[in-house]
């Protein structure tokens, strides 16, 4: 008997000649190398006997699922009609946008749709697209990003403070913010989120922990941020009881770093073995939840979501500690995410790429580019949205036109007119390369109302 385990030796056991031998041969190979052939022969045997105790084992739930019920893998078709969708601010989406929506919403899992005001062309779904899906959830629809979220902090400090005392708010962004892949704070902080126990029971999340817990409490790059702003608090009757006016405020944008990244790549891989589909659409391969791979999916969405929130915890409570202060208020939210929610009266799943939650009363924020206004809104709870809203303005030039269009020079002087100070940032970033949040906005008065403005003044991003 040769060293390796083969497909042949399965078969020998007596498992069936379907994909229950690949998924056995996959599982051993990414979890149980270091085992002997014996060793996983005598376990796969024991699965074999009786599949139905090894439902939901983190290693061979998933070989027992295939023994117990065998799915033969094949192309799904698209459907030859839409379900419903709306588009908001259809004159200023690009038509790529619009196409992969209209491909997307012909998935045989499709519910509605819609696209935000802010949409532009992404993978799989569109950047500010809106999906419902029935029992699937689409690991590109969530995007890599996984709990990608806005977290702002209005603290009860002079707005003067921020002229008076530029320098000092400035070292403050510099020395207790961390950026990139590489930057990471000396001094970890702990969180109750590592003891989850998704972080033991999920293999893949158990081998990302430790850079999990190194990477707490920073960002990313591209266009993640944090910046110190004016916040202006426009509606009498707001939920934090604050008179009207200005206070400083303290807006993060970031999401789960590596553990999304890795969490989004793997089970987009298993989506698209078990789903194959039409090369347009290939990005939109789906997990059913009703499998083991869709239930440790979600699982893992739901942990990298956690962590997103858990890292923006970290970055306030860095600066308000240096401020010396407590916030008076704190508004988050995520925009790459999938929730369980009713539309058309069942339940679904509705994934937004790039789009805020906005349902009935709920709380948001919107930001524009660096050096125009972002917006703390109301959701209107409008289901032709599907109780959404823009994630920000949205981009008008890519990364590659940017830098390609625009100089540094052009950049600083944007920058100089707007009375912004820029740490990092390139010029891929260009507030220029951002559609005009104003519109974006007019165009979505039916799906939120504006609460109050954020004004960025102190903006620290990736070198």
């Amino acid at each position: 008997m040769g060293k390796k385990l083969k497909g042949k030796d399965l078969i020998k056991l007596g498992f069936p000649q379907n994909n229950s031998v690949n998924i056995a041969l996959s599982q051993i190979s990414r979890y149980r190398k270091k085992e002997t052939k014996q060793r996983n022969l005598d376990a796969a045997k024991l699965v074999l006997v009786n599949p139905e105790e090894y439902n939901g084992d983190p290693i061979w739930g998933k070989v027992a699922e295939a023994l117990i019920q065998p799915v033969d893998v094949k192309l799904h078709q698209l459907k030859t009609e839409r379900a419903p969708f709306s588009v908001f601010g259809e004159d200023e989406i690009d038509d790529e946008a619009k196409y992969q929506m209209y491909n997307a919403l012909k998935l045989p899992i499709s519910v509605a749709g819609a696209l935000m005001p802010d949409a532009h062309s992404g993978y799989g779904l569109p950047i500010g697209g809106v999906l419902a899906t029935e029992n699937a959830v689409i690991p590109y629809g969530v995007g890599v990003d996984i709990g990608c979220r806005m977290a702002l902090s209005i603290f009860p400090i002079k707005v003067s403070y921020l002229k008076g005392k530029k320098d000092q708010f400035k070292n403050i962004l510099t020395e207790h913010t961390k950026f990139g892949m590489s930057e990471t704070h000396k001094i970890k902080h702990d969180n109750a989120i590592f003891s989850r126990s998704e972080f033991s029971e999920i293999p893949l999340l158990r081998s990302l922990k430790d850079k999990a817990y190194k990477q707490l409490g920073t960002s990313g790059g591209g266009n993640h941020f944090v910046e110190f702003g004016t916040v202006r608090i426009t509606d009498r009757d707001n939920e934090w009881g604050l008179p009207m006016g200005d206070y400083i405020g303290l807006l993060s944008h970031s999401g789960s770093r590596g553990l999304g990244a890795n969490i989004a790549k793997q089970y987009t891989y298993l989506a698209t073995k078990q789903c194959p589909l039409p090369k347009p659409v290939q990005h939109l391969a789906w997990l059913d939840l009703n499998t083991h791979d869709g239930q440790e999916y979600w699982l893992a969405m739901t942990l990298a979501g956690d962590y997103a929130k858990a890292c923006h915890d970290d970055i306030h409570a860095r600066i308000s500690k240096v401020l010396g202060t407590k916030a008076v208020a704190k508004i988050e939210n995520h925009h790459n995410f999938a929730w369980k929610q009713k539309v058309q009266g069942k339940e679904c799943i509705v994934h937004r790429k790039g789009a805020t939650p906005a349902a009935k009363g709920e709380l948001g924020i919107i930001p524009g580019s660096m050096t125009a206004p972002g917006y703390i809104v109301r959701g209107l709870g409008n289901e032709d949205s599907l109780q959404s809203a823009s994630h920000g303005a949205g981009r008008k030039f890519s990364r590659r036109a940017c830098k390609q269009q625009f100089t540094q020079g052009a950049v600083k002087s944007e920058l100089k007119k707007a009375d912004v100070e820029l740490i990092g940032g390139g010029v891929d970033e260009a507030p220029m390369a951002y559609k005009d949040i104003s519109m974006v906005m007019d165009n979505q008065r039916e799906l939120v109302e504006v609460v109050g403005e954020f004004i960025p003044k102190i903006v620290r991003m990736d070198y």
